[in-house]
């Protein structure tokens, strides 16, 4: 295994492949041309660097939680390197070590992982394993071509396993309970799915499809459409989706370049506060005790013009440079979080969405490097 920082070379400043928050949006993870770094969010910086020992960097890499567990996909800045985009590694940041490598014979286009489980998504497939025994398939998923490599995984350790993904035509997300080994399809849209994001106890499903004007809220257990709500007029490319811990927001980034919160009406049964999350077999339509969403003034002509018209508009707005593709999550007290793939982290106030931080993630020069390198 070799050294510590001061044996990394000095070299131009790595490029930025992808990135991703953990589970409870504490953390995101940068993985760039030479290695990945884990920042934490409140406070901001960053605490913890590991590269590769043969040189090569990462396309991804995910965490666990706030823990010492990292599921990573290889990448290289070598066309000739076997190991690009084709090997996933778990890795141990307690013992330094790599708990398993596995190749595939595709492209990995993204991974998930949970406390029990791991998802490795290829382009018409999505493989589960068990986290820590990775010899042994728990099951294939077939899919749709999915070069965006979309796939959620819920991380409640008290439920069953639910995983998401594109279905087996187009506009479709397939719902499994891998625990219960019962499968369900939600026909979301009539385009190509595009973005999807998933509650953690794997309840509540949002999905954008490729037009990006619409964004539709599912319960996963009988697939019923809880609330839809439009973007805007025009198509646009959806960068994400999230939905706040208490199911009272959603937020969606584009390439219009316009952070867009809505008011979800989403309440469990029995909910108390805000800090409840709705059970599986409790998902349910609500009246708003939030923020109303802006509708138009010809919404009381619903059923006699088009849907358009009757749409829920967002009630908050926060603009974004056109250019860069951006990430969004919920953190505490009405904070909105974006990261950008030009290496910003924004977190944003809610309600009169208002700039609080603005940080450059990967040109920090207080920034520290660290030296334990993943071996093979």
């Amino acid at each position: 295994m070799a050294g510590g920082a001061d044996d990394v070379k000095k070299e131009a400043a790595p490029q930025l492949l992808s990135v991703s928050w953990n589970q409870d949006r504490s953390c995101f993870t940068a993985a760039t041309t030479a290695d990945f770094r884990v920042f934490r969010c409140r406070p901001f910086g960053e605490y913890l660097r590991r590269v590769h020992e043969d040189g090569g960097g990462f396309a991804v890499a995910e965490m666990l939680f706030r823990s010492n567990i990292f599921a990573t996909v290889a990448s290289s800045s070598s066309n000739n390197n076997t190991r690009d985009h084709f090997n996933v590694e778990v890795w141990d940041d307690i013992t330094h070590k790599c708990l398993w490598q596995r190749g595939f014979p595709t492209a990995v286009r993204s991974v998930r992982v949970s406390r029990e489980r791991i998802a490795v998504v290829v382009d018409r497939v999505v493989r589960v394993y068990p986290l820590f025994k990775p010899t042994r398939l728990l099951c294939k998923v077939e899919t749709t071509p999915n070069p965006r490599g979309l796939c959620c995984l819920s991380c409640r350790s008290d439920e069953t396993t639910v995983l998401a993904c594109p279905g087996t035509v187009k506009g479709q997300v397939r719902v499994e309970r891998l625990d219960e080994d019962t499968t369900r399809f939600i026909e979301a849209h009539s385009s190509d799915v595009a973005c999807m994001e998933m509650t953690l106890d794997g309840t509540v499903l949002a999905t954008a499809s490729v037009k990006g004007t619409l964004v539709r809220v599912f319960n996963t257990v009988d697939g019923t459409c809880l609330q839809e709500v439009r973007r805007g007029r025009d198509s646009a490319e959806i960068y994400s989706i999230a939905l706040s811990p208490d199911l009272r927001w959603l937020a969606v980034s584009s390439d219009k370049g316009t952070l867009h919160v809505f008011s979800l009406r989403i309440r469990g049964a029995g909910q108390k506060d805000a800090a409840d999350v709705p059970s599986a077999a409790s998902v349910s339509l609500a009246q708003p005790n939030t923020v109303p969403n802006a509708r138009s003034s010809l919404s009381f002509m619903k059923g006699f013009l088009p849907n358009y018209f009757s749409s829920e508009w967002s009630f908050a707005q926060f603009h974004l440079p056109e250019a860069t593709r951006y990430i969004v999550a919920f953190g505490e007290q009405n904070i909105v979080m974006i990261l950008g793939m030009d290496a910003s982290f924004d977190p944003v106030k809610g309600g009169e969405m208002v700039r609080k931080e603005f940080f450059r993630f990967l040109h920090d020069k207080n920034t520290p490097a660290a030296g334990t390198l993943i071996s093979t």
